[in-house]
C-alpha cells in the first residue's frame, strides 16, 4: 500500500513539475527573445551547458531533452543539401530519400550579378534544408578570389568585396526565411587550401577591412546571418576558429553579431583560447576532432571534458560558458523552436527550375566572333561534341560540397534534348581526365573508364571534326584533387589532360569551334585568339545540360558577367608576383588591396577577360552619365543616372556597373572600385534609366593608422561601364566639408 501511495505521489509530482515547466517563459514563443534565453539558461545544469557547446555526432549537437530544447543539426552546402552520413563517420547512411537538387556553384550565382537570383537561390536551398529538418546550412562561402589556384574558389563569390557583399545578403535572407540559419564561411582569410590548418596569414589592416571582410560584414549587419563559421588557418598566429581579433574585436564588438560562431570541422586546437576568444560550438572531422576512433570520442573535444574539468577545478569561471549557451539558445529559438517555421520542400521541379534559371543567368559568353553563337540550325546540321566534361557528372566531388543529386543533365544530353531532332550530334571523348565517380561514398554511377591512348582519342576527334559543321569542345577542370576541390590547391593555371593540344589540333581541321570551360576558376587559353566562341560554363548543378543548350541555341540570351578576372598567365596575378600563395607555415599578402582588377589596373596589365566582362546576343547603347550635382556634402549624396538602350533585335539583359575613382588621395588607392551595379532587362528598342545613389561610404577607404573609415574631401570620378575595362561614360564631382 505504501509503495503504491509513493508511486502515485511521484507521478503526481512529476505531472505537477511538467505543468510548471509548461508555463516557463522559454517555452513562450511570444515572449521577448532575451527573456526566453535567460529563463532557459537558468534552468540548465553545468553538464547540460557543456554538452550543448560541442558535437554529439558528425553533424549534430545535443539539446536539453529534460527541458524540451531540441538538438541542432548541421548540413553542408552551399550548392545543395549533403546526403545523410553515419553518426560518427563520413560514409553515407544509405538513405534512399536524400537525393537533392544540385544548384549552380556560387561563382555562377555571383556571375549572374542578379540580387533577385541570389534571394531565390537562398530561399530554394533553405526550403530543401528545412524539409530535411536541418537547423543550420553551412554556407554560403564569401572568401575572396585571391588566386586562380585556390582549389575552393568555386564555392565563393569572386574577387570583388562589393559584389560579394551585395550577393550574400539576399542569399542569407532567403535561407533564413525558412527558419534555417545561414552559416557564412570561412571567417576569415581562407584563401588557399595548402596547409590550411596551419598557415598563418600576414595581411595589413587596410586590405583586411577593404577586401577580405566586407562580405562577412554585410552578411552580419544587412543579412542578419544567424551563424558564422571560423576558418581553418591562423591570423596573428591564432587559429581563426578561436581568434580574439576576428571573433571578439571585430565580429562581436565592432559588428555587434548576436549569432553563433561554429568551428570548421577539426578547426579547434586549444581549450583556453576556445573559451575566451568567441567560439560557441565545436565540431570535428574525426569522431573526436583530434584522432580517429577514440572511445567516448565527443567527450574529448576541447570544449567538452577539458573545459568541464577546468570549471570544476576553479581554473575558469562560467561567464564565458553562459555566453556561448545564450548564443546557441538564440539560434534554437530562431529555428527549431520557432512555431511559425515553414515545412520546406525537397527535390522539387520548382527547385530544379530555379537552379536552371540561375545557371542561365550566370553563364558568361566570353567571346563570340562572327556571331558563331547562337547555333544557326539552318546551316548547322552536323555537330561534334568533344571532351570528357560533356558527359562527366560534376555534382559529385569537390570536397564537402559533393552532392547526391536527384539527377544531373550532362552537356551532351542537354544538347541532344534541344537540337537532336534537327541536327546530328556526334560525340568524341577527346581526353581521359578522371574516370572515377566516388567521393565519400557518393557514387555517380558512371563508368568512364577507357583504355584508349591519348593519340587514339585525338585521332578520333580529328576524324569526326573534319565532317562536322561545328565543333563544341566541353572542357575545363573537374572536381578532382588539385583542380576545383577542397583540401588541395591547383598546381598550375593551365588546362589539364592535354586539352590545349586537342583544341589546337581540332582548329587545324575545323575553325568553327566553340569552347565551353567548365570550371570555378580561370584557366589559361593560349588558343583564345583562334577560337571564335568561348563560353564560361561553371558547375551548373542538376540542370547543367539544359541550361547550356538554352544558351548555345539562343533560347536564352546570355547575360552573365565574370565575377573574377581571367589573367593571361599566372604571373599576371598579384598573389603570385607581389604577394605569396601556396606556402606552408606563413603566407604574406604583400599585394595588400591590389587584388584582381585592382592589380591589373594599377600595373597596367591587360587581362584575358576582364572582371565584369560578358557578351550578349544583342547590343546595348549607353547614354550620357549625369550627376544630380557637382558637389556633395559629407552627410549628403549624389544621384547618378544613365540610360541604356537595347539596339539589337533580341530581348536581353545588361549589367550596368558603376566604379568610383578617387582622383587624388593621401593614401594610394585603386584606379577604380566597384560601388554599384544593376541588372536590367530590355526588349529590342527599349530604353531604361538606371540610377545609383553615392554616399560617403562609397568614397571611403580604411586608414590603418586611425583604424577608421575615412572619406577624404576632394575630387572624384564616377565611371559607368559594362565591365571593369569597358567604360561607357563618366562624370566628375567633389566631396566637400
Amino acid at each position: 500500500m505504501r509503495k503504491t501511495f509513493l508511486l502515485l505521489l511521484g507521478i503526481c509530482c512529476n505531472l505537477w513539475l511538467q505543468a510548471q515547466e509548461a508555463t516557463a517563459v522559454y517555452l513562450n514563443n511570444k515572449a521577448p527573445m532575451e527573456e526566453r534565453i535567460e529563463d532557459a539558461l537558468s534552468r540548465m545544469t553545468l553538464e547540460e551547458k557543456i554538452a550543448m557547446i560541442h558535437a554529439q555526432s558528425k553533424f549534430s549537437s545535443p539539446g536539453v531533452p529534460r527541458l524540451g530544447i531540441p538538438e541542432v543539426w548541421m548540413t553542408d552546402g552551399p550548392h545543395g543539401i549533403r546526403p545523410e552520413v553515419l553518426w560518427d563517420e563520413w560514409d553515407q547512411a544509405g538513405w534512399t530519400n536524400d537525393s537533392c537538387i544540385a544548384f549552380p556553384s556560387l561563382t555562377c550565382l555571383a556571375s549572374s550579378w542578379d540580387k533577385n537570383m541570389a534571394y531565390l537561390y537562398g530561399k530554394s536551398i533553405g526550403e530543401e534544408a528545412r524539409y530535411r529538418n536541418k537547423t543550420v546550412l553551412l554556407g554560403p562561402g564569401v572568401n575572396i578570389y585571391r588566386s586562380p589556384l585556390n582549389g575552393r574558389n568555386f564555392e565563393y563569390m569572386g574577387e570583388d568585396p562589393y559584389l560579394s557583399s551585395q550577393m550574400v545578403v539576399p542569399y542569407v535572407q532567403g535561407v533564413q526565411e525558412n527558419g534555417v540559419a545561414a552559416c557564412v564561411k570561412h571567417f576569415a582569410l581562407n584563401n588557399q587550401e595548402t596547409d590550411r590548418h596551419g598557415v598563418n596569414v600576414v595581411v595589413d589592416d587596410r586590405a583586411l577591412y577593404e577586401i577580405y571582410l566586407p562580405a562577412f560584414k554585410a552578411a552580419v549587419q544587412e543579412g542578419h546571418a544567424w551563424a558564422i563559421m571560423g576558418a581553418y588557418g591562423l591570423y596573428k598566429h591564432q587559429q581563426c576558429c578561436h581568434n580574439q581579433y576576428l571573433l571578439q574585436d571585430i565580429l562581436r564588438n565592432e559588428w555587434k553579431f548576436d549569432g553563433v560562431v561554429v568551428s570548421d570541422w577539426g578547426g579547434v586546437h586549444q581549450t583556453e583560447q576556445a573559451i575566451y576568444n568567441g567560439l560557441d560550438m565545436e565540431f570535428g572531422s574525426w569522431t573526436d576532432g583530434l584522432t580517429m576512433g577514440k572511445t567516448n570520442a565527443y567527450d574529448a573535444y576541447y570544449l567538452a571534458d577539458p573545459y568541464y574539468k577546468m570549471i570544476k577545478s576553479g581554473a575558469v569561471g562560467t561567464k564565458e560558458l553562459d555566453t556561448k549557451v545564450r548564443n546557441i539558445l538564440r539560434l534554437i529559438f530562431r529555428t527549431e523552436m520557432y512555431t511559425e517555421r515553414p515545412f520546406g520542400s525537397f527535390g522539387t521541379k520548382a527547385h530544379a527550375d530555379t537552379g536552371r534559371k540561375i545557371a542561365e543567368g550566370g553563364i558568361v559568353l566570353l567571346k563570340n566572333d562572327k556571331e558563331t553563337l547562337p547555333i544557326d540550325l539552318t546551316k548547322t546540321k552536323n555537330i561534334l561534341v568533344v571532351g570528357e566534361n560533356a558527359i562527366k557528372m560534376m555534382t559529385v566531388g569537390g570536397g564537402s560540397s559533393s552532392l547526391k543529386a536527384k539527377y544531373e543533365v550532362s552537356p551532351l544530353e542537354g544538347l541532344k534534348n534541344k537540337v537532336g531532332d534537327v541536327a546530328t550530334i556526334t560525340y568524341a571523348r577527346g581526353y581521359i581526365g578522371d574516370a572515377s565517380g566516388d567521393y565519400n561514398g557518393v557514387k555517380s554511377g558512371q563508368d568512364l573508364s577507357d583504355d584508349r591512348t591519348p593519340e587514339e582519342l585525338l585521332l578520333e576527334a580529328i576524324k569526326e571534326a573534319k565532317k562536322a559543321d561545328m565543333v563544341i569542345f566541353v572542357g575545363g577542370l573537374n572536381k578532382s584533387d588539385h583542380q576545383d576541390s577542397e583540401g588541395a590547391d591547383r598546381l598550375t593555371m593551365d588546362l589539364p589532360y592535354g586539352q590545349d593540344k586537342i583544341v589546337t589540333e581540332l582548329l587545324k581541321v575545323n575553325k568553327n569551334l566553340v569552347f565551353i570551360n567548365i570550371s570555378g576558376n580561370a584557366v589559361t587559353m593560349p588558343w583564345a585568339d583562334e577560337v571564335p566562341a568561348i563560353v564560361q560554363g561553371w558547375y551548373l548543378g542538376t540542370e547543367t545540360g539544359n541550361a547550356l543548350a538554352a544558351i548555345l541555341t539562343g533560347e536564352v540570351n546570355p547575360s552573365g558577367k565574370l565575377c573574377f578576372t581571367f589573367p593571361k598567365k599566372l604571373a599576371d596575378n598579384s598573389a603570385h608576383t607581389i604577394g605569396e600563395f601556396g606556402k606552408e607555415g606563413e603566407v604574406r599578402y604583400t599585394e595588400s588591396i591590389f587584388v584582381g582588377y585592382r592589380h591589373h589596373d594599377n600595373a597596367d596589365i591587360a587581362p584575358l577577360f576582364a572582371f565584369g566582362h560578358g557578351l550578349s546576343y544583342t547590343s546595348f547603347e549607353y547614354g550620357k552619365v549625369i550627376a544630380s550635382n557637382k558637389e556633395m556634402n559629407f552627410d549628403g549624396n549624389i544621384t547618378i543616372t544613365t540610360t541604356v538602350t537595347n539596339t539589337g533585335d533580341r530581348a536581353g539583359a545588361e549589367v550596368v556597373q558603376m566604379y568610383i575613382t578617387d582622383v587624388k588621395s593621401s593614401l594610394v588607392r585603386p584606379e577604380k572600385e566597384l560601388k554599384g551595379f544593376e541588372k536590367i532587362f530590355l526588349e529590342p528598342g527599349e530604353t531604361k534609366t538606371v540610377k545609383f545613389v553615392i554616399t560617403k561610404d562609397a568614397l571611403s577607404y580604411f586608414d590603418d593608422a586611425k583604424h577608421a573609415w575615412i572619406a577624404e574631401p576632394g575630387k572624384f570620378k564616377v565611371l559607368i561601364g559594362s565591365s571593369s575595362l569597358e567604360i561607357e561614360g563618366s562624370e566628375k564631382f567633389e566631396l566637400i566639408n
